[in-house]
């Protein structure tokens, strides 16, 4: 029997403040620690451009693509965007569509609040391409949808999200309580998340969206000084335990059981955040320093500012946009990749382009050697 979506149950009336509160204190303070390492990065989009990619494969995982970081920085490196040929291809598509939609979403949010405008403009961006053309991108589903294993019916489903024509009252409801004052704003992003979740407002994306939440309510509160917070690492490696404690809030009425799970995620993932971000700024010094004495050039830290930004690219598209002249472009490369700085993917060939990678960089973003 399908669980069905808790109508009239939000937002929860009563939560188990004294098991949440062991965990409040250590969650605010992780998410600080990280901030502050956030804050002393001078440039957070270009150096922690690959954590922000990673985040999409692995929010893209979670719903089932099959894509690494590798192939999907590989993949716009050869520039063939818009190619949804086979089956990967469209998975990578999705990966870049949810980055480029946490890109717009907090452009958005120079001149909106974090909202259902917001939110509905976001999922365009998200849904764009072959797979997303008929799930009708920025619009709220108007008929029912459920989940469950691939195919089945409304009686075989695990979970009946709201029911359609009700959609717009809870959509309402989530949005004066994504503004309302709460105890505790981590509590509230876990209860905002939930309710998103269990909502299911567009026929597909929603769980890529609900977890971009996350970081957009981080940065819209003042608690992040970017929007650069990755919580996909945490719940695909626990993916069961998330859908788990998602359906019991519907179930069971146990709003408490499952912020109490995400407090235990916003921890762990606040640390690992914040050791990835200081080994990625720590490379970048000691790289800049040492590219400076490599090169013997002024545009040197132009060059590495450039392979940070894009980990994975092809030679030409590295001379022809790093803004620095051709023949110094092509020195550099040759130095850096001499000394051991990049590693060749793909050999040059006749008119085609070397690829190379940024090997340290990626290796730091996947939390393992696999370049």
């Amino acid at each position: 029997m399908a669980v069905q979506y808790h109508q009239g149950r939000f937002p929860p009336e009563n939560l188990d403040w004294p098991r949440l509160l062991p965990l409040i204190g250590p969650a605010n303070a992780a998410v600080a620690r990280y901030e502050g390492v956030l804050h002393g990065i001078s440039n957070p989009n270009v150096l922690l451009s690959p954590l922000t990619a990673q985040e999409a494969v692995l929010s893209s995982r979670i719903e089932g693509t099959q894509a690494t970081l590798g192939e999907v920085l590989e993949f716009e490196a050869q520039g063939e965007l818009f190619d949804e040929s086979t089956p990967k291809k469209a998975d990578i598509r999705e990966v870049l569509n949810y980055r480029a939609a946490l890109n717009e979403a907090t452009r958005l949010l120079a001149e909106l609040p974090l909202s259902q405008r917001l939110i509905r403009q976001t999922h365009g961006v998200l849904m764009q391409g072959v797979r997303g053309r008929n799930k009708d991108p920025g619009e709220y589903r108007r008929i029912a949808n459920w989940i469950g294993p691939g195919g089945c019916s409304v009686d075989e489903a695990r979970f009946v999200p709201c029911a359609a024509d009700k959609l717009p009252q809870a959509m309402d409801a989530w949005e004066q309580y994504l503004h309302a004052d709460a105890p505790d704003k981590l509590v509230q992003l876990a209860i905002v998340h939930a309710e998103f979740e269990a909502i299911h407002p567009f026929l597909d994306g929603n769980g890529r969206l609900g977890r971009l939440v996350v970081p957009l309510f981080l940065y819209a509160n003042g608690l992040l000084s970017r929007p650069n917070f990755y919580l996909s690492d945490y719940l695909e490696s626990r993916r069961e335990e998330y859908y788990e404690r998602l359906l019991a809030v519907s179930r069971d009425d146990d709003w408490s059981g499952w912020v109490a799970f995400f407090l235990k995620a916003l921890i762990a993932q606040a640390e690992a955040n914040q050791t990835k971000a200081q080994a990625i700024h720590t490379l970048y010094r000691d790289r800049k320093d040492w590219i400076a004495q490599v090169t013997r050039s002024q545009y040197g830290v132009r060059a590495l500012d450039w392979m940070f930004a894009r980990p994975i690219f092809k030679t030409s598209d590295f001379v022809e946009t790093a803004d620095i002249p051709r023949p110094t472009a092509n020195r550099i490369l040759r130095l850096v990749r001499d000394e051991g700085l990049l590693t060749e993917l793909q050999s040059a060939s006749g008119r085609r382009a070397a690829i190379l990678a940024f090997a340290e960089l990626l290796n730091i973003a996947e939390g393992r050697s696999v370049f």
